[in-house]
């Protein structure tokens, strides 16, 4: 055990001079760590404390410099990023294989790190991905002018090109521009615990394996689509929908909007959306997409329940991992069959709707993440709801069923059990792509 503490990676002093230019004219000037290249992206800022290896691979930060406000990160390094795939995981530790940000900014990098699991530097790792870091800046002062001028696109110069002028203004990059999600989304439909009791099709916008990881865990067999798969032509298969986080702008996937709008006219069974997935509903819905200044990204934004559904309980406030730049704009009245499920209690922006119980449908969208990894759990019992309404919905019997099955996911005690059993019984599959 001793090797596993203060494993020191590259020495500072080996760092090449760099400089982060931003659009609205100002320059940071630090150290390099990582890869040394230059890139381009959109300068955002993440309020996490903890967990910056599962926020660097999480799909929706694609195309982002993503600024740290924690002083330190690294400190813990990084651990394998391989784990089974079967009714217990999906085949990575992390949110994905590889490192889906463009490039990180830290006040202070770690270079030396402490953990039972880590295998590796932060610095190391970033290398190993071609992903450049930026240390040695004041990242309060940047955070401070995102969060008063906006999200702002920026350019992350090492090396010989620190000493270049900032580019000019129509030289800069906007990822928004591109449809991120069709670059992180599988290309090909592919199963993960094909065993299990209740069918879910997952439309994958840049899912976060979590949110996977959260339906295996429950014993749901998943096929996981890519984002503008036409889910209309196989709906009948599966026992409900669910649509996953994903980078960029909503508008650029109207094609899984137009897609959902007739599913969701046509199909009575449940329908589940998270961040992208939430705004895709809604849009389909009839609400309309907005970018916001800033966005929301950490794990500690408090939200309030508007409605009562499942283990949410209208009136209480719960704590959320979040990460968007896009939200959907309150209106009223709202469309018909329709109403608001939870409102930001900083910003008050839209954090989810549902549909109404006179509408006929079973459909929820929400802002945040009740999987986070990292962050608060307040919300994880959703994914434990939406497989009961499935199950329920497949058996074609009430919500409150006394099937021991629907019994086991319904109480925390029992789904354990049930989970224990199930991971014990089946075997592993082939790893996804």
């Amino acid at each position: 055990m001793a090797n596993a503490f203060f494993r020191a990676s590259l020495a500072p002093n080996t760092s090449l001079p760099a400089v982060l230019h931003l659009k609205s004219g100002q320059s940071f000037v630090g150290k390099s760590f990582g890869a040394p290249r230059s890139i381009y992206g959109e300068t955002v800022f993440s309020t996490s404390i903890t967990s910056y290896t599962e926020s660097m691979t999480d799909p929706s930060y694609r195309g982002q410099i993503l600024v740290f406000t924690t002083p330190m990160i690294g400190n813990y390094g990084v651990p394998s990023n391989n784990a089974p795939t079967d009714s217990w995981d999906v085949g990575v530790v992390l949110e994905s294989k590889p490192i889906q940000c463009a490039a990180v900014v830290v006040a202070d990098v770690a270079w030396k790190y402490s953990h039972y699991q880590a295998v590796e530097s932060l610095a190391a790792w970033c290398a190993r991905h071609n992903v450049p870091g930026l240390t040695a800046v004041d990242t309060r002062a940047i955070t401070t002018l995102l969060r008063d001028q906006g999200t702002t696109l920026g350019r992350l110069a090492i090396g010989s090109d620190a000493s270049l002028s900032p580019p000019k203004a129509e030289e800069y990059w906007d990822p928004s521009l591109e449809n991120l999600v069709d670059q992180v989304s599988t290309k090909e439909p592919y199963e993960l615990n094909p065993a299990g009791d209740v069918k879910i099709a997952v439309l994958d916008f840049g899912a976060k394996a979590n949110i996977l990881r959260s339906l295996v865990r429950r014993g749901a067999a998943v096929t996981v689509m890519p984002w503008n798969y036409d889910f209309n032509a196989v709906r009948d298969r599966y026992d409900g929908l669910f649509l996953s986080n994903g980078p960029g702008d909503p508008q650029q996937c109207w094609d899984a909007a137009h897609k959902l709008r007739r599913t969701l006219v046509e199909w009575t069974k449940p329908i589940f959306g998270i961040c992208m997935g939430h705004q895709i509903i809604g849009m389909a819905a009839g609400l309309e997409a907005y970018r916001m200044t800033f966005g929301n990204r950490g794990h500690n934004q408090p939200v309030l329940a508007l409605a009562s559904s499942g283990s949410i309980k209208a009136g209480r406030v719960y704590v959320t991992s979040q990460n968007h730049q896009y939200a959907l704009k309150l209106q009223d009245p709202f469309p018909e069959g329709w109403e608001p499920f939870f409102i930001n209690a900083n910003d008050s922006s839209v954090e989810g709707i549902k549909s109404t119980s006179g509408s006929g449908k079973r459909v929820w969208g929400v802002q945040f993440h009740p999987e986070s990894a990292g962050g608060p759990l307040d919300t994880i019992e959703m994914f434990t709801d939406f497989l009961a309404e499935c199950r329920a919905e497949k058996l074609k019997v009430p919500f409150k069923t006394q099937d021991p099955m629907c019994a086991a996911y319904a109480d925390p005690a029992l789904r354990k059990a049930s989970q224990t059993h199930t991971h014990a019984k089946q075997q592993p599959i082939a790893a996804a792509a």
